[in-house]
């Protein structure tokens, strides 16, 4: 599904576009909110943007707010059919609306029984296990936060 809504308008449904179909208006909100979350707010300094957003494998999903993205994940399909969640995160303003886990529900619905995986940061765990997610192996430190892999190898049964 492709869309040319701004992302300054209000929407409470999850926008999805493909990385080789995204604005660069869009594009300017996602990354201002992860530079916002990842970078400024968790105070790490890492290469925020890795090559991988315009690819036409990539599907940015947000939920935008009247002012900005109020929430963001990004899947990408990784060698092998593999599915891949990451750079989840939501703007202060807008914690604790729910916003992530719709993000999380219209990805996993798109990526169907497919395996996915994602590296969550540990405090994270819980609410990754809501969706099917299991811890695999051992903690890692990434940019100085500690990590964890989590596959989802099955779609659970309702």
């Amino acid at each position: 599904m492709s869309t040319d809504t701004p992302i300054t308008e209000t929407s409470s449904f999850p926008l999805s576009v493909a990385g080789d179909e995204i604005t660069a208006a869009q594009l300017h909100g996602i990354l201002r909110l992860r530079v916002d979350v990842f970078v400024v707010e968790q105070n790490v300094a890492y290469h925020e943007i890795d090559g991988r957003d315009l690819l036409p494998g990539t599907r940015h999903l947000w939920i935008g707010g009247s002012v900005a993205v109020d929430s963001y994940l990004r899947v990408l399909q990784d060698a092998g059919g593999t599915f891949r969640i990451g750079r989840v995160c939501t703007a202060v303003r807008s914690r604790g609306k729910g916003l992530a886990g719709r993000l999380m529900e219209t990805a996993l619905a798109g990526i169907g029984d497919a395996p996915c995986v994602l590296d969550a940061q540990t405090y994270a765990t819980k609410f990754y296990a809501k969706y099917g997610f299991v811890a695999e192996g051992e903690e890692f430190m990434e940019d100085g936060i500690p990590h964890i892999t989590m596959w989802r190898r099955e779609a659970p049964q309702p």
